[in-house]
Order: C-alpha cells, then structure tokens, then sequence
C-alpha cells in the first residue's frame, strides 16, 4: 500500500504506517489507539453528541417496532426447532469475515481492541462450528441465532435499507459422507425450514405469496442440486448456473411477493469452504443461511397489531 496516495493515512511516514499495521504488536497498537480514543472522547462537547445522533447512520434507532421483531423472532426459532439457538456476542475476533469469507474488511466496523463488530453472524458460527468438530469429529453442529448486524459499506437511501438491520440465520457443519448426502441433506433441511417459517409467519399476520426457489451450482455440483431440487415440494424450484465465488459450488435463494408486489429474494443460503480455512480440513462442510427478518417486517406485514389464523 503507497501510503502517500490516501487521504486516510495523510501526514503518516510509509515506515510509522507499516509499524501500525504490521509491525508491532498486536496488543501495543490496540493500547495506542485506545489512549487517542480516549483523549478524543474526552475532548468531545455535548454538540457533539447531539449532531453524531441526529445524522449518523450507524447510531439511528430501527424502523420497526420491537415487539414486532421479538415476536417474529419467536416463530423464526420455532420453526428451526432442530438448530441449537444460541445468542450471540455484537462482537467478534477481528478478520472473522474477511479472513474467511471474500469480502473486504472496510465492509465492516473494526473496534480498537483487536474485535470488529458482528457483520455477518454466520462467520461466528462458523468459528464455533470448527471449534465443535475439533472436539468432537463426529458430531453434526447445527445453530440458529438471531442478530442485529452492522454493515459499513453504503446502503440504498430507500425504505427497507440500513446501515444496522436483524437476520435470522442457520448454519449446519459435520465431515461430509458417502455420495456428498450431508451437503445435500442440511441444503434441503435449511430449505425446508425457511418455508416452514415462512408458513407460520403467514398465521401470524404475514402473507409471502408467488414463492419461487432457485438452486444454483457450478457444472460440477448440478447432480446434487437436483437431488435437491427433488426433495423440495409445494414450491416451483428454477436450476440456474452458479458465477459467484463466494459459494462453495452450490447456492439457494427463496423469494416472494411482497405487500407491494416486488419480487424479493428474501433468503439467501448455500455451502461455503470457511470451515477448510479454520479448520484446515477440506472434508468439512458447512453450510449457512438466512432471511432478512427486519426487510420481512418491513414488506411482508399485512396486519400490524393482529394475528390471523
């Protein structure tokens, strides 16, 4: 990195640069960056404070009503009654997304004590999944959670959009099995799953119509996406090619209809390879999904206040 090109790191020399950011240790920059913290906390007025709360994205209440959110939870956990629930930390070891996963690290809020803040809840689990298998390897690691995530890169200036949010996840882990049947297997499971929830949610004052499944695989995968394809009922299932890198070869994503008519591919899951870098066991597999359950809320809510059915 030149550092002599960004704004960010003006008035730096390229060796006092590498030093913060290489150089020494961990634990020395985290107590340096926590005593300028603190002096710059204590520098701050009270107008300040006001002005960040009025226009700081970051720090904005939600806009949807929390008992709304607690009750929707409610079902989600219900509906993935065979996932060990568990809560999760708003923080996590730094680099537990863009070490793992590919994405960028600017993507996420970094603290100064050597964290970042949850971005993505999966990644965590994932690192509690590896942990599970290293002592126990013949365990299967199914977790579910629900979270409030942050996420620093921009967001849409449109309803339904922000910079903190709540997702409902799932994650299955265990070392594959003859003819790939776990991959296949927990696929199917998260699938399942998610319209179950999404049945139940629609008892409760939601209407999800016009759902659609799609299964993407690279070339290689096709033969277990139909498998997969085969398992699912009472839905239209749609094969497309899989591009993104970011799946291990196989991807599912379940849209609907919502309260305004717009197709909204609600629930994104699929296999990734993070457990072959924690781990350093490519016989492991993991799998994680989610729905973006403060965006199904948002849009797919016809009774606020009542329930149906």
């Amino acid at each position: 990195m030149d550092t002599k090109d960004t704004w960010a790191t003006a008035g730096f020399g390229e060796a006092a640069y590498a030093a913060l950011a290489r150089g020494m240790p961990a634990s020395e920059v985290w107590s340096l960056l926590l005593s300028a913290m603190r002096e710059r906390a204590e520098q701050r007025p009270a107008r300040a404070l006001t002005e960040q709360w009025e226009r700081d994205r970051f720090v904005q209440f939600s806009y949807i009503d929390q008992r709304t959110l607690v009750e929707l939870d409610s079902h989600l956990l219900a509906a993935a009654a065979d996932f060990e629930a568990v809560e999760l930390s708003p923080l996590a070891p730094l680099g537990s997304t863009s070490s793992v996963a590919l994405t960028t690290q600017n993507r996420v809020v970094s603290t100064v004590r050597g964290t970042e803040v949850v971005s993505d809840p999966t990644n965590v689990l994932a690192l509690e999944s590896a942990r599970r298998l290293r002592e126990d390897p013949a365990s299967v690691v199914r977790f579910c959670t629900s979270h409030r995530c942050v996420r620093a890169q921009e967001v849409p200036k449109v309803p339904g959009f922000a910079a903190h949010f709540r997702m409902f996840c799932m994650t299955s882990a265990a070392h594959e099995r003859k003819d790939q049947t776990f991959v296949t297997d927990a696929l199917t499971q998260h699938i399942r799953t998610h319209l179950q929830a999404l049945d139940r949610l629609e008892q409760h004052g939601y209407r999800f119509p016009n759902r659609r499944v799609r299964l993407l695989a690279i070339e290689q995968r096709e033969p277990l996406a139909k498998r997969i394809a085969a398992s699912i009922e009472g839905v239209p299932v749609a094969m497309e090619p899989l591009e993104k890198q970011y799946y291990d070869g196989l991807r599912f994503m379940i849209s609907a209809h919502s309260a305004a008519g717009d197709d909204i591919p609600l629930i994104d899951g699929g296999a990734f390879d993070w457990l072959h870098k924690l781990a350093a066991n490519h016989k492991l597999v993991f799998v994680a999904s989610a729905i973006g359950s403060q965006l199904a809320a948002y849009a797919y809510r016809t009774v606020p206040g009542e329930k149906r059915g």
